[in-house]
């Protein structure tokens, strides 16, 4: 059974779309679900599609640029909402609980792996995803030397429920998952969810392979992959 998890990248109150992590350049949406780039519109006829739940990136609080928070409320009212806000220690994580159901803990955004410890003490594994952001086959993160190898012997000991695995260099092109990527996390296959750059031949192969949940952004809003999705 595959999941497709619709993303939403807001910035600025609206739903907005680009390439390969270059925030700088995204512009509004245009999505097959709805004539305008309203978060809050487009989430309402996923649900009515029939999504479990929705994956967001507040870009404006990620860069530090304010939040979308009130909107992503209103959505979470709505269908479940997984959200990266550039949560990165234990009061982030408790104030963005008030009103999502799962926060999302990125490397692109933790300092330390003491506070991604206290956030696994002090939350439930249900309310957390550990998300690895990787550009150009590497994991981004602040800590210059984080390898798969030691983020892995970390995830090891914290025993996540769902890993995230993001091609950033993928986001918006459609051209097929970063398989490398994939061979770093052997024996994970069960808990990963893997977005940037899917495109349908790419997510048949990846689930012939044990991977069932997806993060579709451009081939969703375009119609290249309709939702519900049904694997022929």
């Amino acid at each position: 059974m595959i999941e497709i998890i619709p993303v939403l990248d807001l910035k600025s109150g609206i739903a907005v779309s680009g390439k390969s992590g270059e925030r700088n350049n995204y512009k509004p949406l245009k999505t097959i679900y709805s004539s305008s780039s309203n978060p809050v519109e487009i989430a309402k006829i996923l649900k009515e599609k029939g999504t479990k739940r929705i994956y967001i990136a507040d870009l404006d609080a990620i860069e530090g640029n304010g939040s979308n928070h009130d909107i992503i409320k209103r959505i979470n009212d709505i269908i479940p909402v997984i959200l990266d806000a550039g949560a990165n220690d234990v009061n982030k994580v408790n104030n963005l609980l008030k009103f999502v159901d799962k926060v999302i803990v990125a490397t692109e955004t933790l300092i330390t792996f003491k506070d991604l410890d206290e956030i696994f003490k002090t939350f439930s594994k249900r309310e957390l995803i550990i998300s690895i952001d990787c550009k150009e086959g590497h994991i981004l993160s602040k800590k210059s030397d984080l390898t798969f190898k030691k983020f892995e012997r970390k995830l090891k000991e914290l025993k996540p429920d769902e890993i995230i695995i993001l091609d950033i260099s993928g986001v918006g092109t459609q051209r097929g998952f970063n398989h490398n990527l994939l061979n770093e996390m052997e024996d994970w296959e069960n808990y990963l969810i893997l977005g940037g750059s899917i495109n349908l031949k790419n997510m048949k192969a990846l689930h012939k392979k044990g991977i069932n949940k997806f993060l579709l952004g451009s081939a969703l809003h375009s119609g290249q992959i309709m939702h519900p999705f049904k694997l022929n």
